[in-house]
């Protein structure tokens, strides 16, 4: 079977990592699900679920980062306000994004996963 175009998994995928609003980890699960299931029968699913991860991974690491800055400086929660706008702004822009068939662009990116 060949490889098909589904622009609507991609988009979900996107949109998926707002579960972490209510979850905490649900937006790092299911795209990762999703990603390692579909990679290789989906055009393009690979590119996008390697740039899902590899934001997710860094929100992450920058929250685990700014949270001593909270307890200590207080500095650190204009950082976490940052992050959060971030992590809900990027998801639903690159989700419209690989709607009209655009490749993802993820701020704050180290590439964990290549």
């Amino acid at each position: 079977m060949g490889i098909k175009e589904n622009q609507q998994l991609i988009v979900f995928m996107h949109l998926s990592q707002l579960f972490n609003l209510f979850s905490g980890f649900l937006g790092f699960i299911i795209p990762l699900v999703i990603w390692q299931s579909k990679k290789k029968d989906t055009y393009d699913l690979d590119v996008h679920g390697k740039a899902i991860i590899n934001f997710q991974i860094s929100l992450l690491i920058l929250t685990i980062c700014y949270f001593p800055l909270v307890l200590f400086l207080g500095i650190g929660l204009i950082g976490l306000c940052i992050l959060l706008l971030v992590s809900l702004a990027f998801p639903v822009l690159n989700a419209v994004r690989s709607s009209a068939g655009s490749l993802p662009n993820y701020p704050i990116l180290y590439e964990f996963v290549d």
